[in-house]
């Protein structure tokens, strides 16, 4: 009964990936070339820069809002996660899985919940039946995980910063989640305000599947060794107020070229608040597949 439960709820979300695959078209906005671009660029003297708001200030803004409301409001999270970004020149397919996260919660300086993952990798067929936990403080601050397959029957406890665990990743797994990625968003906008050549737009009635969503496009149009990107895309969720998308392009290596994309993190079918406990991040979970 189980086991069969669980493969009806494999479907579901195999049904659904399929269906979010073709959403997922990391191409940059149509405005990524021409929009503001002919517009004199906005240049500050560092002393100025207190004195008088930059373009990124909204969308700056709009983030650190949306950081106050996950920190106050999101105990915990599911979706479906998808993501790639590029390592040593080379840019993967998009992996999807099943994510549960628990947030991490601190009072006063007291630790009251760890920072908790569970991934289930769907697809591709390289990824795919591959199980990973990682929790705070907890199981040596080991990552637990196994492959999908034969290799499944042997789980692996490994640095989280280690070779193996950053195999093909750029980020480790301690970094990952909506309130870690509001975090980066914001540290680079920071470090973005100290200069000029920015400019931003802002569509508060972008779409995403049936989300309305709010999308902030960045646009840094020559390459300066200061800047991280030539144009990052975050699309926020207008009901749940969360970034539920990032992109982000480097500029294009021809002239006249498209914008080289570098990375991309998608949260859909978010659920808040499921009342995620310490059985979601425990390998003896009946329904995970972690040998005995």
């Amino acid at each position: 009964m189980r086991s069969f439960a669980r493969s009806s709820r494999v479907a579901v979300v195999l049904m659904t990936l399929f269906g979010w695959t073709s959403l997922l078209v990391a191409d940059p906005p149509a405005v990524s070339h021409s929009h503001e671009l002919d517009a004199t660029p906005v240049s500050f003297r560092k002393a100025d820069l207190d004195l008088r708001t930059h373009p990124i200030d909204p969308a700056l803004r709009l983030a650190e809002e949306s950081l106050r409301h996950v920190r106050a409001n999101v105990n915990d999270y599911t979706a479906l996660f998808a993501k790639r970004c590029r390592v040593d020149g080379n840019l993967p397919p998009l992996q999807f899985a099943h994510l549960k996260i628990k947030n991490r919660k601190v009072d006063s300086g007291q630790m009251l919940a760890p920072m908790s993952v569970y991934l289930d990798y769907l697809k591709p067929s390289s990824v795919k039946g591959r199980e990973v936990i990682w929790v705070e403080n907890e199981n040596e601050g080991k990552i637990v995980v196994h492959q999908g397959g034969l290799a499944g029957l042997l789980t692996l406890h490994l640095d989280p910063e280690g070779s193996l665990a950053m195999r093909g990743q750029r980020y480790s797994i301690r970094s990952i989640g909506i309130e870690n990625l509001l975090e980066q968003i914001i540290g680079v906008a920071k470090e973005d305000r100290l200069h000029g050549e920015c400019f931003v737009e802002i569509d508060p009635a972008a779409q995403l599947g049936n989300h309305q969503c709010t999308r902030v496009t960045i646009t840094h149009p020559e390459p300066r060794d200061h800047f991280r990107f030539h144009q990052a895309v975050v699309l926020f969720d207008n009901d749940l107020n969360i970034p539920i998308r990032y992109c982000a392009w480097t500029w294009p290596t021809t002239p006249g070229g498209k914008p080289v994309l570098d990375e991309e993190y998608n949260y859909l079918r978010v659920e808040v608040n499921t009342g995620l406990s310490a059985i979601d991040f425990d390998p003896a979970n009946p329904d995970y597949r972690y040998a005995d």
